[in-house]
């Protein structure tokens, strides 16, 4: 007997500090794709926190990732994923050595944290960044629905 549930698809996010564009990517993902994907966040060099601002901009949309933490990509190792996404430079020359069939790309993001200014202006750069990857890596995650996932996921960290 078949199951009803469909596999859900693993993707592991990852920048540098993990702080703001892996925990807003990992917040969109479960937000508006969870019932396809489980995605899952981590960093080269974890910071320890998430961002106060990357929080703000996601409570915008209604997702609240306050509970998120900032973790580091060995938490993951040994664990399946589908696809691995680094979004900043620095991670993806940094990322561990990849096996398996599953997908790594790159797309990059600049660091809204490095954003100078007022609050204001600061917030508008979390903004930007959460738009770019609402727009680039959940539109690509969606394209990549219409192929068979694979069973168990092929990435393999």
């Amino acid at each position: 007997m078949s199951s009803s549930v469909p596999l859900r698809r693993r993707v592991l996010l990852l920048c540098t500090g993990n702080s703001a564009r892996s925990q807003m990517a990992e917040g969109l993902i479960n937000h508006f794709l969870g019932d396809r994907w489980e995605a899952f966040s981590a960093g080269t060099h974890p910071a320890g926190y998430v961002h106060p601002l990357a929080v703000q901009a996601m409570a915008e949309l209604g997702i609240d990732i306050s509970g998120q933490r900032s973790k580091s990509v060995e938490e993951f190792q040994d664990q399946p994923f589908d696809v691995v996404i680094t979004l900043c430079d620095s991670a993806a020359q940094e990322c561990p050595v990849w096996l398996g069939p599953g997908r790594a790309i790159h797309m990059g993001f600049p660091d809204p944290a490095q954003a100078d200014g007022i609050v204001e202006d600061r917030l508008e750069a979390f903004r930007r960044v959460r738009d770019g990857i609402r727009e680039k890596v959940l539109g690509y995650l969606e394209r990549m629905e219409e192929e068979k996932p694979s069973s168990p996921p092929g990435f393999w960290l």
